[in-house]
């Protein structure tokens, strides 16, 4: 089921929505959800590029075997 969330949006935000939402032809809510939902997803998951980079990098994959491993036999400890 839906939610509704309110924010609070200086004048010039607002207007920088809303002009977007405009240009773009829909509604201000759908603008702002689309747009927070892709920083969301963008800062959750690495793209095709930065995955081809991790694992061309063999040292790494290295430490992030061990890692997991360490992990998973309940290794190491937990640094806060």
């Amino acid at each position: 089921m839906p939610k509704t969330v309110t924010i609070r949006l200086s004048d010039e935000n607002y207007s920088t929505f809303s002009e977007a939402a405009r240009a773009e032809n829909r509604s201000l809510s759908n603008l702002i959800e689309t747009a927070a939902l892709a920083k969301v997803r963008e800062q959750q998951f690495a793209d095709d590029a930065e995955v081809a980079e991790i694992l061309a990098n063999k040292e790494l994959m290295k430490r992030i075997k061990k890692g997991s491993e360490e992990a998973r036999l309940r290794k190491g400890r937990l640094v806060e």
